[in-house]
Order: C-alpha cells, then structure tokens, then sequence
C-alpha cells in the first residue's frame, strides 16, 4: 500500500520558517516525482513545488521562488519543503503528492490530474 504522510505544519509568524516534510513508504521512491501543493479556503489547489529524481529538476511556484527549497533525502523516502520569509498568503493546507515518473519541468510543471498518490495534508498558517 502505497502512502504519503507529511509532518511539520504549524503556526508561524509571518516573516518566519518552518519545514515540511513527505515521507514516502510502499512505492519505489526513485521512479516518482513529489509535488508539494497547496490549497487554501475558497481556492483552488495550486503547484507550489515538486523534485524530480529521474529528470534531476526543480519547479517553484513564481510567488514562493527565492523563498522555498525543496529537497530530497532519497535513502530516507523523504521530500522536504524548506519554507522562508513565510507570508499570511501562504497560509494553506499543503499536500505531498506522486508521480509516476514525473519530470517537473521547470516551466511547465503537470497539475494535479497527473499525480497517482497523494497525502492528508499538514495545516500551515502564518499570522500577521
């Protein structure tokens, strides 16, 4: 059984920090890309980042460039999302998902349909 469990979400000032990992268990880890996205009240859920290790790439959201580090500990199964500089309009619940071999083009990254597995989602809020 294949399962996506993320850790690490919270209430942060904004301005902040917090990390988010994925792990990963039930799944060749090395075949899939793993996408962070989020979604927000009222709003649709929208790619913020994703890491490829077939493809060797990265994708960012353009409002979270600069400021979030995706990365991958491959031994440990796990995605991280290294969030900075953290604004209220990042409050969100965020989900890990997977791909089967999913490449995240740095410029046209696949939305949501194209991902097979996906997390509950951790809560992020970043207060004022």
């Amino acid at each position: 059984e294949v399962q996506l469990v993320e850790f690490g979400g919270g209430l942060v000032q904004a301005g902040g920090s917090l990390t988010i990992s994925c792990a990963a268990s039930g799944l060749t880890f090395d075949d899939y890309a793993i996408g962070w996205f989020r979604q927000a009240p009222g709003k649709e859920r929208e790619g913020v980042s994703c890491i490829s290790s077939i493809a060797g790439t990265t994708y960012y959201e353009d409002s979270v460039k600069g400021r979030f580090t995706i990365s991958s500990d491959n031994a440990k199964n796990t995605v991280y999302l290294q969030m900075n500089t953290l604004k209220p309009e990042d409050t969100a619940v965020y989900y890990c998902a997977a791909e089967y071999w999913g490449i995240c083009s740095p410029k046209r990254p696949d939305g949501p349909l194209f991902y097979d597995y996906w997390g509950q989602g951790t809560q992020v809020t970043v207060s004022s």
